[in-house]
This record gives C-alpha cells, sequence and structure tokens, in this order.
C-alpha cells in the first residue's frame, strides 16, 4: 500500500476557511483529491494567544507507527476513500505543505524513514536550501526550508499551496483586498497569488494553477 498523507490538522476558525469559497463540513473537513485539511476550532476561542497554523498529519500507508517526525506532530489512519467537494474558490487539493527546518539532511531523513519516501531533490537559492519529498505515488509534495536564521530545533509547518482550476476567478472571488495579485510561480508554467493575513487562516496560504 502506498502511503499517503490523509489530511493535514489546522487549528483555527472554520468560518475564516469559509469565507475564501471553501467547503467546511460540520466536522472541519476540507474535502480536497489526495490529502484533506481538518480545521479545528481551538477549545478556547476567548483565550488571547490562542496556537494557531498546522498543528499535524495524518498518514496512511506506512510500516513505521511514529507520534513525531522530527517534531512533526504525527498520526495515523487506515487509508480512506476519496472525497471531494465542489468548491466555490474552484479549489482541486493541496499541491504541497513548507516545512521550516534548520537541519534539512536530518528533517529529510526523518521523513524518509517514516515513509519510505526518499527526497527527490535539493535546490538552492543564496543561503536557502529547499529540499522535497512527494508521499506517495502523486501524493502531497513536502517541501522543506532551511535558513540559516531558522533556530536549532525540530521542524515545522509552516504553510500550504492550494490548487484551483481558475486562478483568476479565484482572486476576484476573494477580493483584491484580500489576495494578492496573480504573479509567475517559480514553477515554470504556472501562476501563484497569496492569501493576505488580514483574512485570519493562522498560516500562510497561496493559491497555485494546477
Amino acid at each position: 500500500m502506498s502511503p499517503r498523507v490523509e489530511w493535514l490538522t489546522v487549528s483555527g476558525d472554520p468560518d475564516a476557511w469559509r469565507s475564501l469559497g471553501l467547503v467546511v463540513t460540520d466536522d472541519g473537513q476540507v474535502p480536497l483529491y489526495g490529502t484533506s485539511l481538518r480545521i479545528v476550532a481551538p477549545e478556547d476561542s476567548s483565550a488571547p494567544a490562542v496556537p494557531s497554523g498546522i498543528t499535524g498529519w495524518t498518514l496512511s500507508g506506512t510500516d513505521v507507527d511514529v507520534s513525531s517526525i522530527d517534531g512533526l506532530s504525527t498520526s495515523h489512519a487506515p487509508a480512506g476513500s476519496p472525497v471531494f467537494a465542489e468548491h466555490a474558490l474552484g479549489a482541486i487539493g493541496l499541491d504541497h505543505v513548507v516545512v521550516m527546518t534548520a537541519q534539512l539532511d536530518r528533517t529529510s531523513d526523518a521523513i524518509a524513514a517514516a515513509t519510505g519516501c526518499e527526497l527527490k531533490r535539493i535546490r538552492e537559492v543564496g543561503t536557502m536550501r529547499q529540499g522535497f519529498h512527494r508521499i506517495g505515488s502523486g501524493g502531497l509534495i513536502v517541501e522543506l526550508v532551511e535558513r540559516p536564521e531558522i533556530p536549532d530545533g525540530p521542524a515545522s509547518f509552516w504553510g500550504i499551496v492550494i490548487n484551483v482550476d481558475d486562478l483568476d476567478a479565484a482572486c476576484a472571488l476573494i477580493g483584491t483586498g484580500r489576495i494578492s495579485a496573480p504573479k509567475d510561480a517559480v514553477q515554470p508554467g504556472r501562476r501563484i497569488a497569496t492569501i493576505r493575513g488580514e483574512v485570519g487562516l493562522g498560516l500562510p496560504v497561496a493559491l497555485m494553477t494546477p
């Protein structure tokens, strides 16, 4: 059985995600092809400093049962049936998740050991190093980012990129005050736009053409 990231768990406000034109079910699931999102509202929404962002991921199809992959909170579940919803945003699926690390090689080795998915390539831009894993055949891409200013310690989830059918239509739906203008992505032939922090998702999120 091929490994897969079944979903990423995100601590945040489900209504903020719905405001983008995403379907969020009553139990917090954002159904997407491949890897879904699960939005978990903090238990005490009145707390002054409620943690937000990606709090963990759930894997299937792995032989190694671990609760942490170099600091990335990890749970396991049986492989689920494909689920999808018709999102007004035109969301298709997650393109990749970004993980910040002070030691790319260490984090990459931990991912490979837990999933059997080896590092695909490394890209170097100035003092930044990026490494890429794909979890399962055609599955979620994990982009590891190493920078000198990242303090030593465990790896941490940072942000996500969602693929959409029509980026211009998605930006028009969200509104110019809540998302940046589309621009060319690093990936040749693709375009990307970044959702502004004022939307209140609690983590960096970008939309990209497939």
